[in-house]
This record gives C-alpha cells, structure tokens and sequence, in this order.
C-alpha cells in the first residue's frame, strides 16, 4: 500500500490521482458516496499539526458562512489529521469544480473586458474573505505563520532572506537590498492604521478557480497572519507583464473596495513584498540552474525600480 493509498483509506477513498506534488502531494479521490474530495499529504517540516488544524478551521467557517473555499471533511473515524505510520499526516477538502485563473509564466487567457471583469470579481472575493474573518473569534490555540513586517524583512523572513540569493549580482544585490529598507518603512507606516489578521497569502493563479462567473479560493496551506492587502499584491505579482496591468490593478482595487475600504497606493508596495518574497522562496526550493531564479530577480529588480521611483 502506497502512502496516498494509506491516507486515502482514512476517508474511505478509491480512484487517486496525483493533481500536484510541490509543498503537499495533492490527490483527487472519489469517496464511499460518489463525491469528489481532494487528499493532501503534507510536507513534513513545513507546517506543524497545530497549524494545519488552524488552517482547516479557518476554512471550515469560512465555507460555512458561504464563502466560496473548500471546506474540510473529516475522516471516517471523524479525525481532521490523522497521522500515518510514516509520520506524514493528512487531510482531504472537498472537491471544488472549476479551471484555473490563469497559468504561471503565461498570458491570462481571455479577452481584456473578462480580463478585468474576473479582477473585479477576485477583489470582492478576497473582500468577502477578509470580511468574513474579521467576524470570527479565532481560537486560543490558532496559529500560522506571520507575513507581517518580519515575516517580510525581517533578519530571518518567512521565505528567506531574499537580498542574499545566491545568483543576485552586486548591482542587483543592492537593489534589492534598499528595497528591503523601502518596503520595511512603508510597513511600519501601513500599520499604524491597518490591522494584522489572517489571510490567504498565496493568491495565485493557480490558487483560483473559475467555473463560469463563480470564483473559488483553494490552496490555503501558506495562509498566516498578515496584512490584508499582502493578497491583492499577490495577485498583481503575476501580472507586472500583461498589457493592461494598470486596468487590471483598478478593476482588482475597485471590487475590494466596493465591501472594504482600501489604502490603494499601498496596493502597488505589498507587490514588491511578494515579489521580493518570491525570489527568498526559490533559492532553496529550486535547482540552481533552474531558469526560475533569473526570472524572479529580474521581476523583483524591475518592480523594486519602479515603486520606489514613486509609480503606481
């Protein structure tokens, strides 16, 4: 019996199918009732138990208050972690339908006005998320990692020290190196009046489903505590090369702030903290001639130039 096929039996699952294997190993299997769940097995060292259960409470009242993320289920024997004989331990979320938002490395797909339509509806989705939240009284125990002003510049950061990638020129090192600074002074700024809470913190493409006009969040697995406008800056990390970025931001700005209001120039400055974060994540996560390092740098060095140059 392979490990997924051990997980699986905890829900009582058959027909597995590897979806991706990168942080987790992330399976589609189909349960005893005919439903579609998805398995993930963690990563071990990444998050602890303690984190996960917060992460798959998180999302349990959120899909319960009818937002549109996967809700947890909980094992035959009605467990929300059980453990395996090899230490890893498991969890599986319902299936939720739909295609990706776009593709890492590619063009969005779609014409201009979907383009922006589909930002529009991401901001009120996030809105909604952020909202949602801030209704909650979070357990005494909840606990995820903190993409606050550390999180993000601090002398050990989430993701790592990011000005010291080891294929970062002298130039380029600098660059990222006042950014830091740049970024460090603009968060210190942000929160005196903007809050830290939880929050998605992975708002990739590949993080969002479309099934018609329907948006869903998945993939919750790096969500922590943080600033709320760390996620729009995440989305817009993925498109500082599409044609009508600017359109793209404001769409994206304007359905977050139809259900919250929004420091919007600071939309532009939690980018350069995802970027910069990006290029942290990758070093030692990825071969060193992998061509994902180079393009890291260079979008991290071309934003860094152009926000701390004053553009939006």
């Amino acid at each position: 019996m392979t490990e997924a096929e051990e997980a699986a039996a905890h829900w009582g699952g058959t027909d597995l199918r590897l979806l991706r294997n990168r942080e987790n190993a992330v399976y589609a299997m189909r349960l005893p009732d005919g439903r579609r769940a998805a398995l993930r097995l963690h990563r071990p060292g990444y998050q602890g138990a303690a984190a996960i259960r917060s992460e798959l409470w998180w999302c349990a009242e959120l899909a319960g208050r009818g937002v549109a993320v996967p809700a947890p289920l909980p094992s035959t024997h009605g467990e929300m972690l059980p453990q395996l004989t090899g230490g890893r331990v498991a969890s599986a979320i319902a299936w939720v339908e739909g295609q990706p938002f776009g593709e890492a490395g590619h063009p969005l797909p779609g014409t201009a006005a979907q383009q922006i339509a589909r930002h529009h509806a991401l901001g009120h989705l996030l809105a909604t998320v952020h909202t949602v939240t801030d209704s909650l009284v979070l357990p005494h125990d909840f606990t995820r990692p903190r993409w606050d002003i550390d999180g993000l510049t601090g002398e050990t950061p989430f993701w790592g020290r990011f000005w010291e990638h080891p294929a970062l020129g002298p130039e380029d090192g600098r660059t990222l190196r006042r950014a830091r600074d740049f970024l460090r002074e603009a968060l210190t700024d942000h929160a005196r009046t903007a809050p830290l809470g939880p929050i998605h913190a992975d708002v990739l493409r590949e993080n969002i489903l479309v099934d018609g006009e329907q948006l869903s969040l998945i993939d919750f697995d790096d969500s922590g505590i943080g600033f709320r406008l760390y996620d729009l800056g995440t989305v817009m990390s993925q498109n500082l090369y599409e044609p009508q970025r600017p359109a793209l931001q404001q769409a994206l700005i304007d359905g977050y702030a139809a259900l919250r209001p929004l420091d919007s120039n600071m939309v532009p400055v939690f980018t350069l903290a995802r970027v910069l974060a990006s290029v942290g994540w990758a070093a030692p996560r990825l071969a060193p001639d992998d061509p994902i390092h180079r393009s890291h740098i260079a979008r991290a060095v071309m934003w860094a130039d152009h926000v701390m140059a004053g553009h939006a």
